[in-house]
C-alpha cells in the first residue's frame, strides 16, 4: 500500500529543525480509494482554547497505542485495512527510523484520523516530550490552498514565522521529529471550505507512554462524522497531535 523507497530515498530538513515532506506514497488507484473511502465512523470533537495553544477538530482511533490494535475494522474499506496493517508493520517502523535517524525499533506506535471542518484549526506547539517522532498524512483528492487546513512549519511559536507549507492532498505527508525547535501548526479552515481537511497522524511515542487523544478514562460519546462546522464538545487537556 505504501511505496516505503519514497521514505528510504528522501532526506530530512536541518531548518528550522528535522522534518521531511514526502509526496506520492502510493498508487494512483490506491490513492484515489483512500481518498473516496475515508474514514467517518466513531469521532470526536477535541477542542481546547486559552491554554499553550488553541485546537479544534474530530478525532477517530484507527491503531490504539502500543497494541497494534485496528480500532473498529468492520466500518473500514479493503484500502484502509490495508493502510492500517501497513503502517503497523515491521518495513514502515524501520522505514521511518532511517528517514528520521532515530531507534523506533521499540517505540509504541499510536494512528489516529482526522476531520478539520470550517473553523477548525490547530494553534503553534511543539509536540509533547514523550512524543519522538510523527508522520502525517493527508487524504484529500484536491486542496486550495486558500480554504486554510495546511501545515505550517514554523520558525518559533509566531504562526506568521512560516518557513514551508504542506498541502493536505493523498498521497502527500510530513514527518517531524520532535524537539523543543519544532514548532508547528495547522491553518484555520475558512467557514465557506466545501470539505473537511483529512490527515492520518502515525505517532512513535518513549516507552511507557500512554495516549492523550485516547487516555484510559476517556468515555466520551462517538459520532459519525458530517460535513458540518465543528461545534466543540469535548474538552481536551494538553492534547497534542491532530496535525
Amino acid at each position: 500500500m505504501i511505496d516505503l523507497t519514497k521514505l528510504t530515498a528522501q532526506c530530512m530538513h536541518t531548518q528550522p529543525y528535522r522534518w521531511a515532506e514526502i509526496g506520492n506514497l502510493y498508487s494512483p488507484h490506491d490513492a484515489a480509494m483512500l481518498a473516496q473511502t475515508y474514514p467517518r465512523d466513531g469521532f470526536k470533537t477535541v477542542s481546547g482554547y486559552g491554554g499553550e495553544k488553541d485546537y479544534e477538530y474530530e478525532a477517530r482511533q484507527l491503531v490504539e497505542i502500543g497494541t497494534q490494535r485496528i480500532v473498529n475494522p468492520e466500518a473500514l474499506s479493503p484500502h484502509w485495512l490495508r493502510l492500517a496493517h501497513a503502517l503497523c508493520s515491521a518495513s514502515y517502523r524501520s522505514a521511518i527510523s532511517s528517514l528520521s535517524g532515530v531507534d523506533l525499533s521499540v517505540a509504541p506506535l499510536e494512528v489516529n484520523v482526522f476531520h478539520y471542518g470550517p473553523g477548525a484549526s490547530l494553534g503553534p506547539h511543539v509536540d509533547l516530550k514523550d512524543k519522538l517522532v510523527t508522520h502525517i498524512l493527508y487524504f484529500n483528492e484536491s486542496w486550495d490552498a486558500r480554504n486554510g487546513g495546511c501545515l505550517d512549519i514554523l520558525n518559533s511559536s509566531d504562526p506568521d514565522n512560516v518557513a514551508t507549507v504542506v498541502t493536505p492532498v493523498v498521497g502527500n505527508s510530513a514527518v517531524l521529529v520532535r524537539s523543543d525547535k519544532s514548532w508547528h501548526a495547522v491553518s484555520r479552515v475558512v467557514e465557506q471550505c466545501p470539505s473537511s481537511r483529512r490527515s492520518v497522524t502515525v505517532t512513535f511515542y518513549r516507552p511507557g507512554s500512554v495516549s492523550s487523544m485516547w487516555p484510559s478514562d476517556d468515555q466520551t460519546l462517538l459520532h459519525p462524522y458530517d460535513d458540518g462546522p465543528v461545534v466543540g464538545a469535548f474538552k481536551g487537556e494538553g492534547v497534542h497531535g491532530g496535525a
